[in-house]
């Protein structure tokens, strides 16, 4: 049955690549996915481009195991030497757009979704999702299904991770932050400078440590990245406008991080969105333990998904590697789809049997 699962994830990701599936323009990948799990008896669900569907004995008074990953792609890269939309085989490559990001983990999950969806005596019940807009975070893409799903115990996203567990994952937040002073004329001793109270705020920024640390990030990164003040040399500057990007830790919840700074600086902080939250997942979580005990290993992960949209533990593990991610001529290697496949399985079944 693997092999077969194996033969027809291919198959299926083959497909996914010859359509393109930008962010809000997944329609066709969308239908694709639909097609491929009914023609396999099970029954699909839709909200705008996001398909999803549940095991065949699902009971409710079983706790649910999520597993997600997306089908939109970034746009190709301007490097791109091969037809981003062909999906070639060359020495065991399977190239594309979307091939790595994340379309092997994607029909990997799908196929370890098939792989349990008719057995019964399960202790979890399964839910896959194929969801849109996660290239831009998007606000119809897994948190627009999110309610749809009822409650979930745990997660799986899929993305490329070599198959090693990604168990935390940085959140993201932006400020927008406006110091405010009082024009006057620079030849006189007048006005309040707007820049001198942000470079006060600024220092504290660069300087401040977060007393709790993450054991897979450390602290939590903050950057000043913009800076806009004045309009001409001789006019003190009224206000002073800076952005500041903020790497959130495990450790820490956006909230609390917001509440930090505002106690900290005088200037107006306005964080542009609270949704991309960290994200982690106790490493003597079952899912976490059967991954080690199956030879894997454990890391913090740097870069942004949609577990960052998720309240519940999760954990990143997928197929490809992330550097391979919105290069030029993206390619999976075959035989890292077949062994995410097996692995997912392997993982789960620890998992899911009594």
């Amino acid at each position: 049955m693997i092999e077969k699962l194996i033969q027809d994830s291919t198959g299926l990701l083959r497909d996914l690549i010859r359509i393109p599936s930008f962010s809000r323009e997944e329609s066709q990948t969308g239908d694709t996915i639909e097609r491929f799990l009914q023609q396999r008896s099970v029954r699909t669900y839709r909200k705008v481009n996001n398909v999803w569907a549940f095991n065949k004995f699902f009971d409710s008074k079983k706790p649910t195991i999520l597993l997600n990953s997306h089908h939109d792609t970034v746009k190709p890269n301007t490097g791109y030497t091969r037809n981003p939309f062909s999906p070639d085989i060359t020495d065991s490559k399977l190239y594309g757009l979307g091939s790595n990001d994340a379309g092997g983990c994607l029909v990997s999950l799908i196929a370890t979704f098939l792989y349990f969806y008719s057995q019964e005596g399960l202790t979890y019940n399964l839910c896959i999702a194929a969801t849109a807009e996660e290239e831009i975070s998007g606000i119809n893409g897994l948190e627009l299904v999110i309610p749809d799903l009822g409650p979930l115990d745990f997660a799986i996203v899929g993305e490329p991770t070599l198959m090693q567990l990604a168990v935390a994952e940085r959140g993201l937040m932006v400020l927008d932050c406006i110091a405010h002073g009082k024009a006057g004329h620079a030849a006189r001793e007048e006005g309040d400078n707007a820049i001198y109270k942000a470079l006060k705020d600024i220092e504290w920024f660069i300087s401040y440590r977060f007393p709790k640390e993450s054991d897979e990030f450390g602290t939590v990164k903050m950057s000043v990245t913009v800076i806009q003040a004045g309009s001409q040399h001789n006019v003190v500057p009224a206000t002073c406008e800076f952005v500041v990007d903020i790497r959130v830790t495990d450790a820490y919840r956006n909230e609390e991080v917001l509440d930090i700074i505002r106690q900290h600086v005088s200037c107006e902080v306005k964080p542009r969105s609270m949704r991309l939250k960290p994200s982690s997942i106790p490493k003597d979580h079952p899912v976490v333990q059967a991954g080690l005990a199956l030879g894997r290993t454990t890391y913090g992960s740097p870069t942004t998904s949609d577990q960052a949209l998720l309240d519940i533990p999760s954990l990143k593990l997928g197929p490809g590697d992330s550097a391979r991610s919105h290069m030029a001529d993206e390619f999976i290697h075959v035989d890292e789809i077949a062994e995410g496949i097996r692995l997912y399985i392997a993982i789960l079944d620890r998992v899911v049997r009594k």
